[in-house]
Formats: structure tokens, sequence, C-alpha cells
């Protein structure tokens, strides 16, 4: 399906809507009231103070170290990042890629650096296949052959060289030393060893590193890291090319090939941080600017933001704002996989999903106060990808801002650790439609756009964004697999609403992913009269579920020129702070 499939679905949801709902309401048929009557709100100014939210307290104090140093925003992106690689190794690494977007106060620039993992040039779907031609499970997650090309080394070289003001090296400094002299096992970085303990067991390097002694790190006690430290120390002096090309990328292909892999030193060699332009929209005379494929958390932003903009949320109660967002959801979920890919690859209609009379087409067949069922829309094949990813967000005091997202995909990623690395390297192949057709990881499928073939990169959630208003500014992002999107979101709308960061952070969260047609609830996200309403309405709810997401904020009030930040108070290890 492309384009034409488009106009296909517009067409289907108003014969839906006509159909099997009652009429739509006026205001479901009117133009999106996101149409901006005026130029949307650009960044000016300088905030005077840095905000860094971040997963972990020794994470937020590298970034502000290296501004003390004389950084901006994009060296302490390297910081806070390298020092995450080294304390919550479960969510990201060196090993693995992320998303990086950039805002330059010096010219206005906004950019999106794309360091997401490759897939090797031997890539075909049978590797991932068992026996019986089905996706093998402990393949697509487990040792190397789940790996794809990382792309963080890259993405720190290629911010300190062009958008950083310091030496690579300055930046790595505090991850380096972190990963030598050692840091205090906390709870999360515990559970996460135990939670893949059986598969580190495989490789004696996996458990050599994560368990010392064959015991998971007792909490409070001192863990280190020699050998991250010293490939930190290999990267700091000779950039991209120090872990890419030579002896130490050679070192990388021989042990994953031993171990069932299929890296070799070309697919290394050949890996290239992309610059990608970021999804802009108008909101209601907000600016969001936010993630490009190959994330699909942009434009399901867009559809989201058109659709809802045709309503006036705020003369809804609160049970019709949740129905109708919950609607957006659906909607934006349907489309998410069915069209997008690596755009290097994968001709992808984008301005027609951010269209605003695609949107109009889909808030057609919305009904006010009753549930769409799934089912009745056009089918898909939607995908997912791990949970177990991280997001920091900082803001210096020339208004330079970065936003980062970043994953080795599941816990601990693939728990194959290279002898001598000091990382893991991620499960990212199972991001990928495997074999179409057939669920992953998650239970979930994928099709043809987002299948594993040289050098492509498969499609995520993750959606680091800026919110601009003519007064306030925000920079936002979360880990939480095919929830992020939603998360992000809901944030941006609290934002939009009021909210200051270490409010927006704290919200409890609800969820829609189209299938399963289940809205997922955070403890305390609904009351009870609020629950029994949206399930009078047709909606189920499973309330109660577990919290997710790890979300950091950053904001800026312009008018009052003061800066604020927030970090997730689900997680005790993480820090915001403001100086």
């Amino acid at each position: 399906m492309r384009s034409s499939s488009i106009l296909t679905v517009v067409v289907l949801c108003a014969a839906f809507a006509g159909c099997t709902h009652e009429a739509p309401t006026r205001e479901a048929q009117s133009q999106p009231a996101a149409a901006p009557t005026k130029a949307p709100p650009t960044l000016a100014g300088r905030p005077g103070k840095a905000a860094i939210a971040s997963a972990h307290a020794l994470a937020t104090e590298a970034g502000f170290e290296v501004i003390a140093k004389g950084g901006n925003a994009f060296d302490a992106a390297i910081a806070v990042g390298s020092v995450l690689s080294v304390v919550e190794p479960q969510s990201s690494g060196i090993g693995g890629g992320g998303f990086f977007l950039l805002h330059r106060a010096a010219d206005g620039r906004d950019v999106f650096l794309d360091a997401r993992e490759t897939a090797p040039a031997a890539s075909r779907s049978e590797l991932w296949a068992d026996a019986d031609g089905k996706l093998d499970r402990d393949k697509s997650i487990n040792g190397p052959i789940s790996s794809g090309i990382p792309g963080e080394p890259a993405a720190y070289d290629w911010l300190a060289k062009h958008y950083g003001k310091l030496p690579l090296a300055e930046s790595l400094a505090p991850a380096i030393r972190i990963a030598r002299e050692g840091f205090p096992v906390y709870s999360r970085f515990n559970r996460s060893i135990g939670m893949r303990r059986p598969v580190l067991e495989r490789w004696p390097a996996g458990k050599a590193l994560f368990l010392p002694g064959g015991e998971i790190p007792a909490e409070g006690s001192l863990w280190s890291n020699p050998d991250l430290a010293s490939t930190l120390e290999r990267i700091a002096e000779h950039g991209a090319t120090g872990f890419y090309r030579g002896e130490f990328a050679g070192r990388l292909v021989d042990a994953v090939a031993a171990a069932g892999g299929i890296w070799t030193r070309e697919d290394l060699a050949a890996y290239v941080v992309k610059e990608r332009e970021p999804i802009t929209l108008d909101y209601r005379g907000w600016r969001i600017v936010t993630a490009p494929p190959p994330s699909s958390g942009g434009i399901a932003l867009a559809e989201m933001f058109n659709i809802l903009s045709g309503y006036d949320l705020a003369q809804r109660s609160r049970v019709e704002r949740v129905h109708l967002t919950i609607e957006a959801m659906r909607r934006a979920y349907r489309d998410r996989a069915e069209y997008l890919g690596d755009p290097d690859y994968v001709k992808m209609p984008v301005a027609e999903l951010t269209s605003p009379l695609y949107a109009a087409g889909l808030r057609a067949s919305i009904h006010p106060s009753k549930a769409t069922s799934s089912d009745a829309l056009p089918g898909y094949m939607p995908p997912t990808e791990g949970e177990h990813t991280t997001h920091y967000s900082i803001m210096d005091a020339d208004g330079n801002l970065a936003a980062v997202t970043k994953t080795v995909n599941l816990t601990l990623g693939s728990a194959f650790v290279v002898e001598g690395t000091g990382f893991v390297l991620n499960n990212e192949m199972d991001d990928f439609a495997l074999l179409p057709g057939q669920p992953n990881a998650f239970g979930l499928v994928g099709g043809e756009a987002n299948a594993p073939k040289s050098g492509r990169r498969p499609l995520s959630s993750m959606t680091p964004s800026f919110v601009i208003g003519e007064d306030r500014v925000g920079v936002i992002g979360t880990p939480g697999g095919s929830r992020i999107i939603t998360m992000v979101l809901e944030g941006i709308l609290a934002y939009l609403d009021g909210d200051e960061p270490k409010d927006v952070v704290a919200r409890p969260r609800y969820h829609h992913q189209y299938l399963p047609d289940v809205v997922s609830a955070e403890p305390r996200a609904f009351t009870r009269d609020e629950t029994k309403a949206l399930t009078d309405m047709g909606h189920v709810v499973n309330e109660g579920e577990r919290t997710w997401g790890l979300m950091n904020m950053v904001g800026w009030n312009r008018r009052t020129n003061t800066v604020g930040a927030g970090s997730d108070p689900r997680e005790e290890s993480s820090r915001a702070d403001v100086r």
C-alpha cells in the first residue's frame, strides 16, 4: 500500500462513519484548527542557565561538568550519553544506536542525527527461521546474530566535529573516569542482570563482566568496567575510526563470527551517521519539531495532533478528551508500519500521512461518544520494539537544545559481549520484520517496508521532540518501546496546558496502539468513574498496569526567563537539574 491506499483509507473511514456511527458532529467535520494564522513561533533569546534531565544522576552531573569546561549542549549530549553507556548498559551503550534531535541557537538550525543501527550485508530472512520456517525467537533476540551494526560511537564523533566546542576526548572524559573508578550498583541495574542472567551465562565475556564471581552484583556495591574505559579511550583518541576500522573492528568481527553472527569489516567500515530533516508541525500556535523516519514517531505524532486539532479539547470533559485522544492514537498506530521504513530504501508518503486533509478523513470516522473497534478499520501489520531505552534532554545557557533517545533494544541488548571491550551488542535486528507476517518478541508483526536488508535501519518509535511556543520551549522524550509515541503526545499536551516539566514527567499515562484493542493504563491514570465511562463507550480498559517509561524533560519560560527540568519519579536513579 502506498499513496493511493491512503486515499482509500480516508474514503473507507468516511464511509465507515456514515454507515456504522451517528453522523459526525459539525466540529468533527470541520477543517483542522491547527492551520496557523500567523508564522509559527521561533526560538529567540538566551535562557542564561543550563538544564539537564537524564536517567542517572552521574550522567546529569557529567553534562554539567562538560558545560563548566566551556562545552555546549552538544558536548554535554556526548558526556551524558557516554556516562549512561557506563552506568545504564541495560538500556543503551556504544554497542547500540539512537536519534539525536538538535537545535543550534547561533543560526536557528534544527537537525536530526540518525545513528540507528544498520543491517549487516549478509542479512536474509532465513537466518532467523527455525526448522519449520517460523521465526526463531532465540536467534532474533539473543547473541550476535540478533545484532545490527552500532551507531552510537559514530554519533559522538560526528557531534564533536560538527556541533560541539570541545575535543571529543574532553566530553568522553567523565565516562572514562566512572568506568575505571566504578559506581554504586542500583536496583534497576541489579534487576536487569537478573533478568538476562541465563543468556549472559552462555558466553564467557558477558558472564565475567556482569556476573563477577558468578554472582549478580549486590545493590550498593561498587561496579567498575575498565574494559569499557579502554574502549572509550580508543574512541576519544581516534574518533569513529578507532571503532569501525583497524584492529578493534577486526576483533569485533572475529568474535561475532565465532559466536554465529554475520558482521564483516566492510559492514563496520560502511557505517555513517545520517543528517535528516526533522518533522515539523504546527498545533494551535505551537511548533513541534520531532523525529522523521526511520522513526515512526514524528509521523504518528503529526497524525494524532492533526486529528485532535479539529476538536476544542479545552471545552471537553476529561473523559471526552481521553476518548478522542485514544481514537487518534488508534488511527495513527494503524498507519505507522503500513507505510514506514528506512527513508534511504523505502519511498514513503510522508506529505500525505502528515496532511491535515488526511487527518480530517480519519477524524470523520470518530464517533464522539463511542469507541471504534480496531477490527473495523482497514488492517495492517504493526511493529514494536524493546522498551529498555533511555532518553535525556539538554538546554544550555545560549539556547542550544538536544533531545536524545538511544537504545540497545531489549534489556542488556543481545547479552553478548566481545571479550575485552566492556559493552553488550544490541539486538536491534528484532526491530526488523525478520520474517514478514510473523511476530517478533512482542507478538507483533511487520511487512516488507521494514524487512532486514543490507544497510537498512530498522523502524523505531523513539521520538525526541522540541515544543516551541510564543512564551515557552520544551525538550522532551522517553523510553518505552511502542508506547513512546503516546507518552510524548500526552507529555506535550500537558505542557501545552501549562504543566511544568517536573509535573509533565510525573503524570500517569495511558496508551492505545490499535492492536491489541485495549487501553493500557498506569495506576491512577483514571478514576473509577472515568474507567466506567470509557468502558460504557466501548473501550476495553486495562487499568492498574505496571508503570512504564522514564521521561526526561527540560523547559524554558521565555516570558519570565526561567528554566525548569523534570526527571521521571518512576526511577530512583534519574536526575534533573538547572544551573
